[in-house]
Parts: C-alpha cells; sequence; structure tokens
C-alpha cells in the first residue's frame, strides 16, 4: 500500500491545503442549456449562459446543536450523456451517537430539468435540528424579483433582500420562482419545486455565505427533534426553466470556480487599509526573542486579549497578555465579558490596570447575559474605564457572528465602534464553500454601515474554525484522544489559508472596516508554530518553530500599515483573489489562485515594470523554515506588456508584484 507523506516540505498537497491528499475534483455536467458540476453529492454552480440561477442543492443533516454532519458516499453511478445525465449514489452521515443514510438520485434532462431527490432512514436514535434538502440561491439574486407559491396554495411577490435580512424573508414555502432578467419580473426565470415538507427561506449572508437558503423544517416548529431507527425523511426538488427564447442557444461558459483564464484589473485608490492585529494565543508560553521578532515584522496595530472578570485567572491573562504585547510595541484590544455583576467586575478591573498599565488600543464590551451589548454596560464602562485611558476607544456589539449583531442591534450611539466576529465555516467545511464566504464578508460589512450610524465597524476575531457555539444547547464536548479540537483546522498551515486571508482582507478592507483582528499569534490557530512543534503531528502537520504561509501575507500587507487599498477587480473571483495596496509612491499586487489547477491570470493596470516573487509549494520549504531569508531574497524584474502581464499560478500560488509610480 503506498505511503502518503506528512512532511509538508515533501507533500506539495499538504502545504497546499493542510491535508495529505486533495478533494475529489468536480465533475461538470450539463443539462441541455444548463451548465454545473457535480461534487461529493452537491449539484453547484448551476448556470444559464453567463448567469448563475441556483448556487447549490444539497442534503443537510445537523445535530441539535447545529452541527453539520458529512457525508460519505458509495454505490456511486453516474451516466452522462453530454447534454443529459442520471446520477445515483447512497450517502452516510456518521458522529458519534448519529447515523443517517440515504439515497439520492439526480437527473438531468435536454430540456433544462433537473430532478434531484433523497430517500433516507435513521439508523441510531439521536436528536436532529434538521434534515433535508437544502437549495441555496446565488448572492447575485440580491433584488431580483421573485414569486413564492406558498402551501396553501396561495402566491407572494417579493423580492430578494438588498441588506441582511435579519430574519427569514419567505415562509411557507412550496416553490419559489426568480426572474434572471435583471431581476425584473418578465422574461426568463426558474423554479425551484419542493416535495416532502413545507419549507423557508434564510439569508445565509447573516453567516458570511453568499446566498440564501432555501430549507425545511420551518423554524416555528420546535426542534430538536428526536429521531429514532427506521424513521424516513424522504424529499425532492424540480428545477424548471421558464419562458426561454426559442432561438437562443446557450453554449457551456467557463467554469465559475475553474476558469480558462483570470483577467484582474487594478484601479485607484479606494479605502484606508483596515488596521490588523492578532489574538493572543491560549495557554502560549512566553514569546522567545524569536519569535518576538517576527511577529514585530509583521507591522501589527494590536494584538486582542478575552478578558473574564469573574474569573480567578484574570490578572494573570492580562498580565502575560500585557507581556506580550510590550514586546510587539502595540496596544491591546481587550474584549471584556461582564456578568450581572458588572459594576463589582469593573472596579476590580481598574484596580489592576493601575497596577499592571498596559497600553489599550480598543476596549471591545460584551454581556455574558445578552447576544449584544445592552446600553446601560457601555455607559457603565465608561464611567469606570474611560479614566484610565480617555482616548482610548470603547466598542461593543457581539463576540460571535453576524447574525446576533443584526437581530439584536446595538445601541450605536453609545458605542465609539461596533464589533462581530466571523468565520467561514459555520454551514460548510469544504475549499469552495469557504472561498464563496469571501463575498459574504463584505455584505455583512455593508449591512452592518446601514444600522451602526457611521461608526467604525471592528471585526474581531475572524479564524477559520468557529471558536464559540452561540447556538449549543450543551456543554462543549472533548475531542476524542488524537484528533483536533474543533475550534482548529489543519489548513491553517497551507497556503490555502493565507489566500484565503488574502480575499478576506480584501473584502473587508473594500467596504470599509476599520479594524480586523486574525487568528492567534503562534500555535495551531496562529501565524507560526512554537519550537516544540505541533502536538498532534499526524492531524496538524507544521513544522517546529516555523512559520505559516499566512505569516508571509500578513507581512506582505504589513508593510503597508497605514496605506490604502486600490480597487481592483477579478473575472473569477472564486478562482483567484487579488488585493492591491499603496503607500506614497509605492504599489503592492498580491495574487492567490484558490484551487487545485493552474491558473492562467492576465493582470491590467500594471506600471512599467514590476519585481516579481512567488510562494507555492516549490518555495514553500524556504518561506517556512528561514522566512527572513526568504523575505530579502531578491524578486525577479519583469517588464509589463503597457501595463499588462500574463502568469501562470500553480495551485494555491500566492505571488507579490512590487513597483513605484512617480
Amino acid at each position: 500500500m503506498p505511503t502518503t507523506s506528512l512532511n509538508p516540505t515533501t507533500n506539495p498537497t499538504l502545504v497546499q491545503y493542510g491535508t495529505p491528499t486533495a478533494p475529489d475534483a468536480p465533475i461538470p455536467l450539463r443539462a441541455g442549456p444548463l451548465a454545473l458540476v457535480f461534487s461529493a453529492g452537491d449539484l453547484r454552480y448551476i448556470t444559464l449562459g453567463d448567469t448563475e440561477i441556483i448556487r447549490r442543492i444539497y442534503v443537510a443533516v445537523r445535530d441539535q446543536d447545529w452541527g453539520t454532519i458529512p457525508a460519505t458516499l458509495s454505490n456511486l453511478t453516474i451516466d452522462d450523456q453530454g447534454d443529459h445525465f442520471t446520477i445515483d449514489f447512497d450517502a452516510q452521515h456518521s458522529a458519534p451517537g448519529i447515523e443517517f443514510g440515504w439515497h439520492g438520485a439526480i437527473r438531468g434532462s435536454a430540456g433544462g430539468d433537473l430532478d434531484y431527490s433523497m430517500d433516507g432512514a435513521a439508523q441510531t436514535s439521536f436528536w436532529r435540528n434538521r434534515i433535508g434538502i437544502c437549495v441555496l440561491h446565488p448572492a447575485s439574486c440580491a433584488g431580483n424579483a421573485c414569486i413564492v407559491e406558498q402551501v396553501n396554495g396561495t402566491q407572494q411577490r417579493g423580492r430578494f433582500p438588498l441588506l441582511i435580512s435579519p430574519h427569514q424573508p419567505f415562509l411557507e414555502m412550496r416553490a419559489i420562482r426568480h426572474y434572471l432578467n435583471n431581476g425584473q419580473e418578465g422574461g426568463p426565470s426558474v423554479e425551484a419545486r419542493f416535495e416532502g415538507d413545507a419549507f423557508e427561506m434564510e439569508d445565509q449572508r447573516n453567516w458570511t455565505d453568499a446566498s440564501y437558503k432555501t430549507y425545511s423544517t420551518p423554524l416555528r416548529i420546535p426542534y430538536p427533534v428526536e429521531v429514532h431507527p427506521g424513521d424516513k425523511v424522504q424529499q425532492a426538488v424540480q428545477l424548471r426553466l421558464h419562458d426561454l427564447p426559442l432561438t437562443q442557444s446557450y453554449p457551456a461558459p467557463a467554469a465559475i470556480s475553474a476558469p480558462s483564464a483570470v483577467e484582474i484589473t487594478v484601479g485607484a485608490a479606494q479605502h484606508d487599509l483596515p488596521a490588523l492585529g492578532l489574538g493572543v494565543a491560549a495557554g502560549g508560553a512566553p514569546f522567545t526573542g524569536a519569535e518576538a521578532a517576527r511577529l514585530a515584522a509583521l507591522h501589527l496595530s494590536h494584538l486582542r486579549v478575552d478578558l473574564y472578570p469573574d474569573r480567578p485567572n484574570l490578572e494573570q491573562d492580562l498580565a502575560h497578555a500585557s507581556l506580550e504585547a510590550r514586546a510587539l510595541g502595540v496596544g491591546l484590544e481587550i474584549a471584556l465579558y461582564l456578568t450581572n455583576a458588572a459594576e463589582a467586575e469593573l472596579a476590580g478591573l481598574a484596580a489592576l490596570l493601575e497596577r499592571l498599565r498596559p497600553r489599550v488600543a480598543r476596549w471591545l464590551v460584551f454581556s455574558t447575559l445578552a447576544p449584544t451589548t445592552p446600553g446601560e454596560l457601555v455607559y457603565l464602562a465608561r464611567g469606570r474605564l474611560g479614566g484610565y485611558a480617555p482616548d482610548v476607544p470603547i466598542g461593543g456589539g457581539t463576540a460571535a457572528y453576524f447574525t446576533e449583531l443584526n437581530r439584536n442591534r446595538p445601541p450605536a450611539d453609545a458605542l465609539d465602534c461596533v464589533a462581530y466576529s466571523l468565520n467561514p465555516q459555520v454551514h460548510a467545511f469544504d475549499r469552495a464553500s469557504l472561498v464563496e464566504t469571501l463575498a459574504g464578508q463584505t455584505a455583512t460589512a455593508a449591512s452592518a454601515a446601514a444600522f451602526c450610524d457611521g461608526k467604525p465597524l471592528v471585526v474581531s476575531p475572524v479564524t477559520l474554525r468557529p471558536r464559540i457555539d452561540p447556538n449549543a444547547t450543551g456543554a462543549e464536548i472533548t475531542p476524542p484522544a488524537g484528533e483536533l479540537p474543533a475550534d482548529v483546522d489543519p489548513r491553517q498551515m497551507s497556503l490555502f489559508a493565507a489566500g484565503w486571508t488574502l480575499g478576506s482582507i480584501n473584502a473587508l478592507g473594500s467596504a470599509g472596516v476599520a479594524a480586523v483582528t486574525y487568528y492567534e499569534t503562534t500555535g495551531w490557530r496562529g501565524v507560526m508554530e512554537r519550537a516544540q512543534g505541533t502536538p498532534l503531528p499526524d492531524r496538524f502537520a507544521s513544522l517546529p518553530g516555523s512559520v505559516y504561509p499566512v505569516y508571509h501575507l500578513l507581512a506582505d500587507v504589513g508593510e503597508f500599515a497605514g496605506g490604502k487599498l486600490l480597487a481592483v477587480t477579478t473575472s473569477a473571483p472564486l478562482a483567484v483573489q487579488a488585493l492591491a495596496l499603496a503607500q506614497d509612491s509605492r504599489r503592492r499586487l498580491l495574487v492567490v489562485n484558490l484551487t487545485f489547477d493552474d491558473q492562467t491570470v492576465t493582470l491590467h493596470g500594471l506600471p512599467a515594470q514590476v519585481a516579481l516573487h512567488t510562494l507555492d509549494a516549490a518555495t514553500a520549504r524556504a518561506a517556512m523554515l528561514t522566512p527572513e531569508d526568504f523575505r530579502a531574497a531578491p524578486a525577479a524584474p519583469v517588464v509589463t506588456d503597457h501595463g499588462g502581464l500574463t502568469l501562470k499560478l500553480p495551485p494555491m500560488a500566492l505571488v507579490r508584484l512590487d513597483s513605484s509610480v512617480e
């Protein structure tokens, strides 16, 4: 049996993606005028010509804490006849105490019909919040007209929300039909019709998914619900096109997620570059001199620490964070979690501040008893903390997701800034879904700006995996021996994480966010490994004493701290992302390939000559083990063709192009 290397310097996939092997490639299909891909039981990126009409159709099994249980496929058969196809497979969802299996049947006709059905049954007793088919409508539907047929047969005209809707836009759904002609009624449309349950829609942009999700069972019905062995779930969705012009043909477009060529154009200055910080590593020992020097080279704005004044380790946590912040020459972003004894807790903290004298960059005040910061807590904190550092902003909002902020809007007039956190894996874990969330991040900032009275937005922290579950009904589950904690993603040390972070900085910065905190300083939630290495090298394949690729991305951006973001567009944002920076006469363009395929990228708007530097699987060993030498190595000079340049980017490669303007 062949052996897979767990060394990221000898296994390209490990440094590209953090896993020993790459996921299976999606399979492109046609159903008459429709182009789509099949991947792991799902239909994705269903397009009519150049218009994406449905983002995804899939089956979700979610436990009593809204945890998503992934599926393993077997008995897969695909009969692809060019303009029509049939797919059959069996899917099994397994987790401790949970076993649910179903048979999937998918049919695509030459006339453009799509049928997706599931026939499933529980094999163990367990509590579930949801089991069934979900249909994702792309975020490009925002503002588009639609007609909803409800379960009682009535029809409701409406539009997909422009700003993120805090609650379900449509309820009691049997079908939804939306228009493709610039979103206006009349002309071509697509209808999704559901069987097996009543459905409703939520605005998934609340959790940074760039879609609207139609799902069952309605949330008005109490949950969780216990299912027992033999309990069946049978559902289906039919997708139908209406009123297509008879004479129009729809040739297969370039794949949305893997195009044959990508165009990137750099424009003028757009926004201030957000102030970027990191979080204090959980349980971390004091920095070594080398670690402090490497982190200082990132030109961070702040270091975040979470403080709980009701816990006995308050002084230890603040002292440790203060020591690390001083080593990096930055102030602390202090996230303060207050209980119903807030006045006494703040009095104790004020005394502690006078003893330790930490430099504070920002206060973020949260309540352990409410989803967002109550106004009275802000005024109480301002009275107790304002005297220590009068010019330090006091903010609040939520330590959880944007959805909590959207549904429980804080008193923005009482706050100096408004905060929320995000991660890309509330609903899905695959590469494509994570890349999709980048557009959703921009949507959260735009919607927050609409109800936060112009107050600066702080997104803190941004993590790859959820660090908390605001909807959990029980205690946090301890992972089995030898398994990673739930808040650790093996992709943290990968090129993919660096590329995703690039897209995140651009998404939030271009929406005007003032400050962002990413990850932690060290360890498997950080940007570099400690000298002792990872506790689970067969699960998290970092190298002792190394930096991760995301370290280099943050160093590239940090060298422009206080600068500007330039407008940049990419023709295929699900495949290639870009970030353009400016400071005085210096310019920097960062471009990343977020796929497992080579990508041909043509750049526009460059000066006559650029200096090219590449971080990819081939250069990763030097970048991780000797980052100072890697960063100091001379870049290759490249002459552009009247500001244009075509590059071939290897999988997950990150390129840096530096230049200057007069």
